[in-house]
């Protein structure tokens, strides 16, 4: 990382219209695999690419599937997008939202091959390349700044849900930027809340409960609600598509973006699978401190149906290849191996739901973050 620079990332709730479109797709999938094992402990017939695209009480649910008919049959998305609705916060009445489901058979092509290609051979959905990135900052292996923007997030969602806040509604929006020294010296904060609270309430709660909390000290500058009110927000306020936020997904903008979108994706898509790898081994060279890395950026790069990458890179804080060493520690970096490695047809303890909201690293119930 580059000690002389500014560094700032943003976060948002589960209450923002893109994260609603999100956990819906993510819902979705949870429910085709929890269908599809009843009968097929296997899972390898389930594909999914679920999109969503939300605008006031209206969700079109659209994208590709492979599953079998008696799956298709039992899987309601209407149920589970309105369930997303309601767990959120948007409301309580299963006709405040309108579904249309527009999910479509996806290409046979994809699967296909000569038994050492094609994604039933265990080779990869699409092309694409993925990053990976680590750095001793933080206990939880990521950058600072997206830990404090986060952590902002969480703590307006724990306020609201815990009754301490009655005011704040479930869409909300914060960034942090930080010195060249760590320091925060600017926090912006969006909170959505109802219209009976002031401006002045407002600002005291959250500075006191939450900027506080998270940051310790007051920065130089703070931003809360920087139009003065906001009262509209979710997919009311503005319209919600799933993968817009694959950055807050992610590390933040100091990292570069290399796959698309996760959410609504099975895990024959390496912009799942092998972005969760590629995050797997940076954290491991850091943790384990191999030559001496307090900061890794690991890259893979994959073409549809082949077994194994097209690229591997991985560069440390102090510029070493470490390219070789991934590729004798970790043999096998097929998107078949690493679903097996990871249990991702079969999530034990955690949900691709659970991803869909406030990042797909640094918490330590996802199998890809453990170590060791």
């Amino acid at each position: 990382m580059n000690k002389t620079i500014y560094r700032t990332a943003e976060h948002v709730s589960e209450g923002h219209p893109d994260k609603f479109c999100d956990q819906v797709s993510d819902r979705v999938l949870d429910e085709v695999i929890r269908i599809a094992s009843i009968k097929d402990e296997t899972l390898t017939s389930v594909r999914t690419a679920i999109e969503c695209l939300a605008k006031d009480n209206l969700l079109i649910i659209s994208g590709e599937a492979a599953m079998a008919d008696e799956v298709r049959a039992k899987l309601n998305v209407v149920n589970l997008a309105r369930e997303v609705w309601r767990s959120i916060g948007y409301g309580t009445s299963d006709q405040e939202l309108t579904v249309i489901d527009h999910i479509r058979t996806q290409s046979p092509d994809i699967a296909v091959g000569d038994g050492k290609t094609g994604v039933d051979a265990g080779g990869a959905g699409d092309q694409g390349i993925m990053v990976g990135y680590a750095t001793k900052e933080t206990e939880e292996f990521m950058p600072q700044e997206w830990i404090h923007a986060r952590d902002i997030c969480l703590k307006l969602a724990d306020l609201r849900k815990n009754g301490k806040v009655p005011w704040l509604r479930s869409d909300c929006k914060s960034q942090v930027t930080l010195d060249p020294s760590g320091v925060v010296t600017s926090v912006v904060i969006a909170a959505q809340h109802s219209d009976n609270v002031s401006d002045e309430e407002i600002r005291e709660t959250i500075q006191s409960l939450v900027i506080k909390e998270v940051i310790k000290e007051m920065p130089k500058r703070v931003i809360i609600n920087g139009t003065g009110r906001f009262v509209i927000g979710g997919p009311t306020g503005d319209a919600g598509v799933v993968g817009r936020k694959i950055v807050i997904d992610a590390y933040g903008p100091r990292i570069a973006v290399g796959g698309g979108a996760y959410s609504g994706k099975d895990p024959t898509k390496v912009d799942r699978s092998a972005a969760y790898m590629a995050r797997h081994i940076a954290k491991t060279i850091v943790a384990e401190g191999v030559n001496n890395a307090k900061e890794c950026t690991v890259t893979l790069a994959y073409a549809i149906g082949q077994l194994q990458p097209e690229m591997v890179t991985a560069i440390t804080d102090s510029n070493d290849d470490l390219s070789k060493w991934v590729r004798d520690r970790f043999k096998d970096l097929s998107p078949g191996h690493i679903i097996e490695r990871f249990g991702l047809r079969k999530p034990i303890g955690w949900s691709y739901l659970d991803t869909a909201a406030y990042g797909h690293y640094g918490r330590n119930i996802f199998p890809w973050e453990k170590v060791g």
